[in-house]
């Protein structure tokens, strides 16, 4: 499971997830559960997440940063 916490300028939102996929600046990606420590940029696009009910959830962003580190990923997000 991810802890996965998204701050906009608005709120700040919090969810539990079994996958994220994020718009990448480079390309788009999946993070898993055990995936190594990361931080990425973000371009406009849709950050989509699998709950742990297998529930898809998403927001989409005009741009943003994200960071990963042991199941933790906080996502800085301008919607």
């Amino acid at each position: 499971m991810i802890k996965l916490r998204i701050y906009t300028p608005e709120s700040r939102s919090e969810y539990e997830a079994d996958a994220v996929y994020l718009p990448g600046s480079y390309a788009p990606f999946e993070v898993l559960p055990g995936h190594a420590p990361i931080i990425s940029t973000l371009t406009g696009g849709v950050v989509r997440w699998i709950n742990t009910g297998g529930e898809e959830s998403s927001l989409a962003i005009r741009s943003g940063v994200m960071r990963l580190d042991s199941d933790m990923m906080e996502i800085c997000a301008e919607i």
